[in-house]
């Protein structure tokens, strides 16, 4: 009978962020400031493991980068700071078995809970301030693929969308009714990581053990 223990997985991400939302670009994936995190990931088996995670990074939007001509003239930008920590499950397409020291490839899925600090914003003269510190929860969905370069080392890229349970990462939608308001308010802002991770494994391996 073979007993396959868990192995754990502790790493870095480094990459970039961008904001999805009434401000500035329409692209879904084009990264304008630095990334960084940290990670740790619980293999339970080689299809799945329990991951948590903390990343942080800084997003900017402006008006003049858009090409919709109604942006283009309004000229509004604004940054925000993202502080997110996210808990969930990875779901790897192909077996990855870290016990095994052959070199593996397999796309991943992975989604669960996040949740984030960042600032209340407004608009006022045309120009974009900040109110005070707020939190939020955000659903994220990230695809990768991975690959082990090393018997311990683990490379992936990835890229992950987070829909925010808010619409005022921008601006757009105060709460303070006497505020301006514009854009899409029944639509919520999104804001995407995308980079590289690399992680180090270590744990127990297998245990062979009589009936």
């Amino acid at each position: 009978m073979v007993i396959h223990a868990q192995i754990h997985e502790v790493g870095i991400l480094v990459g970039g962020s961008n904001y999805i939302g009434d401000v500035g670009l329409t692209t879904y994936v084009s990264p304008n400031e630095p990334a960084f995190g940290l990670l740790y990931k619980w293999n339970k088996s080689p299809r799945h493991s329990y991951r948590f995670s903390y990343t942080q990074s800084k997003i900017v939007a402006n008006d003049l980068d858009s090409k919709e001509p109604g942006r283009n003239q309004r000229g509004y930008r604004f940054e925000n700071n993202i502080k997110e920590v996210s808990l969930g499950l990875e779901f790897n397409f192909f077996d990855f078995n870290l016990h095994d020291s052959k070199r593996k490839v397999s796309p991943y899925v992975y989604s669960g809970i996040s949740y984030f600090r960042y600032d209340e914003l407004y608009v006022s003269s045309g120009k974009t301030l900040k109110n005070k510190g707020a939190n939020s929860l955000a659903i994220p969905i990230t695809l990768g693929v991975k690959s082990n370069v090393s018997p311990h080392l683990i490379l992936a890229l990835e890229v992950g969308a987070r829909y925010t349970f808010t619409d005022n990462l921008d601006g757009s939608n105060p709460k303070n009714e006497s505020l301006m308001k514009f854009g899409n308010i029944n639509n919520n802002d999104w804001y995407v990581f995308s980079g590289l991770t690399l992680t180090y494994t270590f744990g127990n391996t297998p245990c062979y053990c009589a009936e």
